[in-house]
């Protein structure tokens, strides 16, 4: 057992110079990792406010100006300017100037004041369904707003408040209550699962380069001419690129915490205990594409597609996966990704443990030692 030992720490004191040495490793394996975590912390939400509004007020009354007040006191839109035509609607439109644009005609103030109905436009740019459907959303519950209140100062002046009361007291009243993520910020729903395609992409496309190194710089008969077992080579290659996992994944941990406020409300041991998990498969799919491929070029663009690719887009981590077709939702099943961001967010943001978790967990550790093993079936100590 200490023969073993010390011929696994050779392999690894051998790999971690290499790594040490290596600018370009250290850079992939690290600075990359923080690069993305500041750029999609930043960048990437799915939040929808602030949205571009230009307006045509043909009325220019005091009741189109109250309506146009409640679309500017609002978080959700930016009143940006207001025009004379449809043309100018339509160039704001197809320069991106607005996303949205409103339209009062001429007869608005009369029609209410006559208590018939009145009506406005508007415009959405549809090339983004998402913001589009949301903006409306939005623009529709204000405008509601407006208008009961409008019909509750009507029916105050003209019946009393006695019968007011009669007449506005609801039948049913529907008090909503949002668990986990009470403020709806989508960075708190994206943060968890960004840390399974960070922690993917450093183990997959790190460790695909290291056999195939070894094999393209002529190395490898010197590997193979020691006297070390299989295990102990793949494992020794591995330990560096085990160790700047962790790094990432605390670094992860903890610009989540400090820099965009993600809160951590369940157990970070059982995080961390996890995450090795997960690390550990991720590693040995690099290390398995590797020794199948031989070749830098080869393992680097292999490792992009089955590993990268799926974790970015059939992991649940933007997408949902329940909108998505059948078979490509039962292909999901088979990405390790899926796993890791469900329990991420479940530890992060509903403070779930194994009891809830254990399945997923159970399919990390089985992954990881299935692909482990493959890798250690796959690996010949001869040359061809």
């Amino acid at each position: 057992m200490t023969s073993r030992l010390r011929r696994l720490n050779a392999v690894a004191h051998k790999e971690f110079l290499h790594v040490l040495r290596d600018p370009r490793s250290l850079a992939l394996g690290i600075i990359t990792p923080l690069i993305m975590l500041f750029l999609f912390g930043y960048a990437l939400t799915l939040d929808v406010d602030q949205v571009p509004l230009v307006v045509w007020d043909q009325s220019n009354s005091p009741q189109s100006r109250e309506l146009l007040s409640n679309f500017e006191g609002s978080r959700y839109f930016d009143l940006k300017h207001y025009l004379a035509s449809y043309k100018e609607l339509e160039r704001a439109i197809d320069r991106r100037e607005a996303l949205a644009a409103l339209v009062i005609p001429v007869d608005f103030a009369n029609k209410l004041d006559s208590r018939h109905k009145g009506s406005v436009q508007l415009l959405l740019d549809g090339s983004d369904p998402n913001t589009a459907t949301i903006a409306q959303s939005y623009a529709d519950a204000i405008i509601m707003g407006w208008s009961q209140k409008l019909l509750v100062e009507q029916l105050l002046i003209n019946s009393g408040t006695a019968n007011l009361q009669k007449i506005t007291t609801p039948r049913l009243e529907i008090r909503a209550r949002v668990w986990f993520n009470s403020d709806l910020v989508s960075r708190h729903f994206i943060f968890p699962g960004l840390i399974p395609v960070i922690m993917m992409i450093v183990a997959a496309l790190l460790t695909a380069l290291s056999m195939a190194r070894e094999w393209e710089t002529g190395t490898m008969e010197q590997l193979i001419a020691m006297p070390v077992g299989k295990a102990e080579l793949i494992i020794g290659k591995l330990a560096p690129y085990f160790c700047i996992g962790i790094i990432d994944l605390i670094l992860s941990v903890a610009v989540g915490n400090l820099v965009f406020g993600v809160p951590l409300r369940g157990s970070i041991w059982l995080l961390v205990a996890l995450s090795l998990l997960f690390l550990l498969g991720s590693l040995a799919v690099g290390m398995l594409i590797s020794i199948i491929t031989k070749s830098q070029l080869l393992a680097s663009q292999l490792a992009l597609v089955i590993t990268v690719l799926p974790a970015f887009l059939l992991s649940g981590f933007i997408f949902p996966l329940e909108n998505m077709p059948a078979p490509i939702q039962t292909i999901s099943h088979v990405v390790v990704a899926r796993y890791f961001v469900t329990i991420l967010r479940g530890i992060y943001l509903k403070d779930v443990g194994l009891a809830v978790l254990w399945p997923h967990a159970l399919f990390l550790l089985g992954f990881a030692f299935t692909v482990l093993g493959a890798s250690m079936l796959a690996f010949r100590k001869r040359l061809e």
